[in-house]
């Protein structure tokens, strides 16, 4: 059980940080751009609002994963034995739930800044 643990958060660790560090790559005609026409429409307010929205949600997700950090750590620290065995089952959804939003909000900010190089271009 600990090795299938330990391969699963290696393998998160590898696809969250393969999604942080994305390249965008643009081609030299604007075949895609053609297709679907985005130098006519304005969605430039639309990739704005979007970057919002996933800055907010980003740093509420920030703000709560260390306020739930803090209080496991307290609770850790001033628990008994079984209490710290009981807290520690509680740390890997925690570990999942803070890799799921930390990476769902890169590979927002990727999506977006892919869409804002498609209609600047």
């Amino acid at each position: 059980m600990r090795k299938l643990t330990k391969i699963l958060t290696f393998t998160l660790l590898v696809v969250v940080m393969m999604t942080m560090f994305t390249t965008m790559v643009k081609a030299a005609d604007d075949t895609v751009g053609q297709l679907f026409n985005t130098q006519a429409s304005n969605t430039e307010g639309l990739v704005n609002v979007g970057g919002n929205i996933v800055s907010v949600i980003t740093t509420i997700g920030i703000i709560v994963a260390v306020i739930v950090l803090l209080v496991l750590g307290i609770k850790y620290m001033m628990g008994s034995a079984a209490e710290k065995a009981e807290y520690k089952k509680t740390m890997i959804p925690y570990l999942v739930g803070a890799v799921l939003i930390f990476g769902a909000s890169a590979i927002a900010k990727a999506v977006i800044a892919m869409t804002g190089s498609l209609t600047a271009g």
